[in-house]
């Protein structure tokens, strides 16, 4: 079966992550109401991530769209944003 034939069955659920200097929103297909948490100039990725998947716990989604607020290459972080954390550079 092709991916064409499943994606016109069964549209994707996206996750939809808007990573800013004070908050940090999440909406998704199945979730249309934002939920979020603060964010601000320590915080982490790591701690990013683990509040995401602690605010949204129990929803499914197959892909992941974000908004990051700092200088991205070829899919990669180049430089760490001035209103977040550290060790956002190298990050996976």
């Amino acid at each position: 079966m092709s991916t064409k034939k499943l994606l016109k069955d069964k549209p994707m659920k996206i996750l939809v992550i808007d990573v800013g200097g004070s908050h940090v929103k999440c909406v998704s297909t199945d979730h249309k109401t934002p939920v979020r948490f603060e964010s601000g100039p320590k915080m982490t990725p790591e701690q990013m991530v683990e509040n995401v998947l602690k605010i949204t716990k129990g929803w499914k989604f197959d892909a992941v769209s974000m908004g990051y607020p700092g200088v991205v290459r070829r899919g990669r972080v180049v430089r760490e944003p001035e209103n977040l954390g550290p060790c956002w550079v190298g990050f996976d």
